[in-house]
């Protein structure tokens, strides 16, 4: 007789249906997604491709749920057996209802949030509930408006070389998105059925939509794929942004210190696909979306604003403006507001056409004199609000026209920053070459450290440039020439806001920085002589990336500013200096736990250096943080992560890069998209205004370093210093499928070869997010508390310890929190069947076993410090979305898998079949979409 189940008591009844009561909504919406979906390949597929595709789910849901073992079975033989065409079928299936799923979640977050809202209750990382703490704290109105006075936050879009969504289907989801939105709306029968109408619709367009893409992405592409997101989201979210913090600090002018920041179209680094060309077509694009969107508010402005001067009177400053505009139609005399916008949306329009070339879509006159500048423009748009003001017409500058001017201040006509970026050693080439010509210096490359700092400061101090007039240069050196001679063009042209970064991967000397002074020199962006009158355009911007580059950080710091002329240079460029900070290479290189803590040591001691600069020469520090999707490159909830660095070091300045399928699930859904904006401006605030000063207990510090030496030794050890471990993840993972997969401009790999030092840190932690092992978050950790905790005496005191570190420091705090959720998309099962592909089976079994204990200690650990013994216990609603995702996954997995070995052997066979490897590529979309991350 099986063993009596314990009663469940009252409280966890209570709270498991107060549960499902809140979720109710969300449960409906997917129900009614999955059984569109169900109708939809129903008719287009066949009912025996249906009942496949069911019989599969309801195997998954029973053994995964229910821990139904014979299930197990009877699902693995199923899958098993499924022919090329089947299998991309039940991909296909199970990816686009982890896609509508997304969608559903992402409703009920906002449908949550509007709740709450309702109710009078304010959620962590909300503006309100920052407000809230910032006036328990004692900081007044006064003290915030005063610091977003001097803030600068700025989220960067990069482009991502495992970004796996294609604009097609992005658009059609958004769709969906919108119209599961309106449900909440309607309330008779027949609005839903028309609605359910529109949503089957666009989930058929989607059935029939390829999902990939047969060509390799271009840079274009992922420029257009960025820009959508200012269509959806940007341009009129981040105004209302800036109009919650005027209300909530009234009487108060709140600076534009909010801007947005792109490297896609200047990140040459590892990408040859970025050129001057390309910087070019992403601004006049970028300038194309602002400009856009100005003639569409301006256009609509003249249709509210038919005020009457017959009844209400006007400045003259805009009497002015509208005297000065072309339109001369008589049934508008009496509109001075109409006539004026006409005049304005006349020389915006003339603007687009100067600017980008293109044509405005309407004309009530023809194109005039362009704007000079957007502050031109803005001048326009703040004579219309003075004089509504004046007059009675506040209510009617309130709901487009101010929103308009927050978006001019914000967007100019560059919509955003376009950052540089190219690697130290490119520079290098380039300056040695100039050198070489110009026969000053024909070894260069070969100098000393010391030597090379002694000539490129002899350099930057003579006025005269090194380039030859008519001498021959290699092509990387004319292709770079040409990316410092565009940027000051494209300065010229959209502003000095449109180009202000150049960011330099693997900096790991001082010459590193001054080559690129010396270039931005040859192109005109740097005008003086060093240690006289200098003033450089550009902003030079280390980026430390690895362990060894992050513990270098402070001293290569040092020695710039020690430089004589470079303090003087820096005050006159506008006193501002980015540090780029990197979590994905450091990751690769040192671990989780090491890499977060040689990041968090960097800051302090960075920190520490620019106090002194900041107080005696006005130089700011701002700290650009090169955070990745998944846990291991630094991602994680950004509230929690700005939270989170040491004392000091936000000081109302950030800058951080959202990537890849983050930038789509953070930003594609307006309300969501706010949200998140909302959270950073939220968390900056706080880390700002409310950080303690004061640094963690020295014996924090200490057990940190002790963890971080114990965790790199235990990663080193198996990453780099296990025999076959290169062999073993590129078979055990999809890297090889995914560096064929058409899902970004650049690379996998930095070089032509299949070293983990070589391989690029994205592509690394994507891969094995894919098969379910998700290393590059968590492995080491295990170990290194093992090592901390001992079998002494001391061994109590230190759990103490570590139990007081979790509830005392918000670094380590997060850092377990993040580790936490990424065990809790782990899979070791689903992992050891990708362990198969390896053909030397001692090895697979050999690694894999090493792996499988650091998860083990690693597990344990966790529930050691946290006293947690079940994943995202304080998460319980992450904890049910990742729990009823996984038997949606476990098919794709089990049939990448499957899929991987049949196709690396019709590789072998030299006879590849396009539906195994599309069913490869679909398949590691799918388990993208039902992870949330990427890379």
């Amino acid at each position: 007789m099986p063993a009596a189940r314990p009663p469940v008591r009252p409280r966890a009844k209570r709270i498991e249906a107060d549960a499902a009561e809140k979720n109710r909504p969300l449960v409906e919406d997917i129900r009614l997604l999955g059984r569109i979906l169900g109708d939809v390949i129903r008719e287009q597929e066949g009912r025996e491709a249906f009942e496949l595709i069911e019989r599969i789910r309801q195997l998954s849901v029973a053994y995964r749920l229910k821990r139904d073992a014979q299930a197990g079975r009877a699902l693995d033989r199923l899958l098993k057996n499924l022919s090329s065409d089947q299998t991309v079928s039940v991909i296909r299936a199970f990816s686009y209802f982890s896609h509508l799923a997304n969608i559903a979640e992402d409703r009920h977050h906002v449908r949550r949030r509007e709740h709450h809202e309702r109710q009078g209750h304010v959620q962590e990382g909300s503006l309100a509930y920052s407000f809230e703490r910032l006036a328990e704290g004692g900081v007044r109105a006064e003290d915030i408006a005063r610091m977003l006075q001097r803030a600068y936050i700025s989220p960067v879009l990069t482009a991502h070389p495992t970004e796996v969504q294609r604009k097609s289907i992005l658009d059609a989801e958004r769709a969906i998105a919108e119209l599961i939105h309106q449900r909440d709306e309607l309330h008779t029968q027949r609005e839903l059925d028309d609605n359910e109408a529109q949503i089957r619709a666009r989930v058929t367009q989607l059935w029939q939509t390829r999902m990939l893409r047969y060509t390799k992405l271009t840079v274009a592409n992922e420029i257009e794929n960025a820009l959508s997101y200012y269509h959806t989201t940007f341009l009129r979210q981040i105004p209302r942004l800036y109009r919650s913090l005027e209300r909530a600090l009234p009487g108060f002018d709140i600076a534009p210190f909010f801007r947005m920041g792109h490297w896609i179209g200047g990140d040459r680094d590892g990408n040859p696909n970025v050129t001057a060309a390309t910087l070019e077509y992403a601004l006049r694009q970028q300038a194309e979306t602002a400009l856009r969107h100005y003639l569409t508010e301006v256009h609509a402005l003249g249709a509210e604003l038919s005020v009457s001067a017959m009844l209400v009177d006007v400045t003259p400053a805009l009497a002015a403006l509208a005297e000065r505009s072309p339109d001369t139609n008589e049934h508008r005399r009496d509109e001075p507001y109409r006539r004026a916008l006409i005049g304005m949306y006349a020389r915006l329009a003339a603007t687009l056409s100067h600017l980008t070339g293109t044509e405005a879509l309407r004309h009530a006159v023809a194109p005039s004199t362009p704007y000079a500048n957007a502050a031109e423009f803005l001048a326009d748009l703040r004579t219309i609000e003075d004089s509504l003001a004046h007059h009675h017409g506040a209510a009617l500058a309130e709901v487009r026209l101010r929103p308009l001017i927050r978006a001019v201040q914000v967007f100019g006509f560059h919509l955003a920053t376009v950052d540089l970026r190219q690697s130290s050693d490119k520079h290098e080439a380039v300056v040695a070459e100039l050198l070489a010509r110009a026969r000053v210096e024909s070894g260069y490359a070969q100098l000393h450290e010391i030597h090379k700092i002694e000539l490129l400061v002899q350099q930057l101090r003579d006025p005269r440039p090194l380039r030859v007039r008519g001498a021959s240069y290699s092509e990387l050196t004319e292709s770079e020439l040409a990316i410092f001679e565009t940027a000051r063009l494209m300065r010229e042209r959209f502003g000095p806001e449109a180009i202000r970064h150049y960011i330099i991967s693997h900096t790991e000397t001082v010459s590193d920085l001054l080559e690129v002074l010396l270039l931005q020199k040859e192109a005109g962006l740097m005008r003086g002589t060093l240690g006289e009158d200098a003033v450089a355009d550009l902003i030079v911007v280390p980026l430390f990336e690895t362990i060894g580059d992050l513990r270098q950080a402070g001293p290569i710091m040092r020695t710039f500013y020690a430089l004589p002329g470079v303090i003087d240079l820096v005050q006159r460029s506008g006193g501002e200096q980015d540090i780029m900070l990197g979590y994905s290479d450091s990751n690769k290189d040192g671990g989780y736990f090491t890499s977060n803590w040689e990041l968090y040591r960097a800051e302090i001691e960075l920190v520490e250096h620019f106090k002194r600069l900041q107080a005696e020469h006005g130089i700011t520090l701002r700290l650009f943080h090169g955070r990745g999707g998944t846990v291991g490159r630094g991602g994680g909830p950004s509230y929690q992560a700005i939270l989170a660095q040491p004392p000091g070091t936000v000081n109302g300045q950030i800058r951080l890069t959202e990537q890849g399928e983050v930038i789509a699930s953070k930003y594609a859904n307006p309300e969501i998209g706010l949200r998140n904006l909302e959270t950073l401006v939220a968390a900056t605030l706080e880390a700002t205004l409310l950080h303690p000063s004061k640094s963690p207990p020295k014996s924090f510090l200490e057990a940190a370093q002790a963890l971080s030496e114990a965790s790199m030794k235990a990663y080193r050890k198996l990453v780099y210093e296990t025999p076959g471990f290169t062999d073993y993840f590129f078979a055990a993972t999809p890297i090889r499928e995914i560096a064929e997969l058409n899902i970004g401009s650049r690379p996998a790999s930095r070089k032509a070869t299949r070293a983990i030092e070589d391989l690029r840190a994205i592509p690394w932690s994507f891969s094995w997010g894919q098969c379910r092992v998700a290393l590059p978050g968590w492995y080491g950790f295990g170990s290194a508390i093992e090592a901390f905790l001992g079998q002494g005496s001391q061994r109590k005191e230190r759990i103490a310890l570590l139990m007081r570190m979790h509830r005392q420091w918000p670094f380590f705090r997060t850092l377990l929190s993040n580790m936490d959720m990424v065990l809790a998309k782990t899979d070791m099962a689903v992992a050891a069947r990708y362990v198969e592909l390896v053909e030397d089976k001692r090895l697979g079994r050999r690694i894999f076993k090493a792996i499988e204990a650091e998860w083990q200690r690693t597990h344990e650990a966790l529930a050691l410090i946290t006293g947690q013994t079940q994943r995202l216990a304080s998460n319980p609603a992450l904890a049910r979305s990742i729990e009823h995702r996984f038997p949606y996954l476990d098919p794709i997995n089990h049939l990448q898998v499957e899929l991987m070995r049949r196709y690396r052997q019709q590789k072998d066979a030299g006879e590849v079949h396009e539906r195994v490897q599309r069913g490869i590529h679909i398949s590691i979309n799918g388990i993208a979409a039902g992870l949330r991350n990427t890379g």
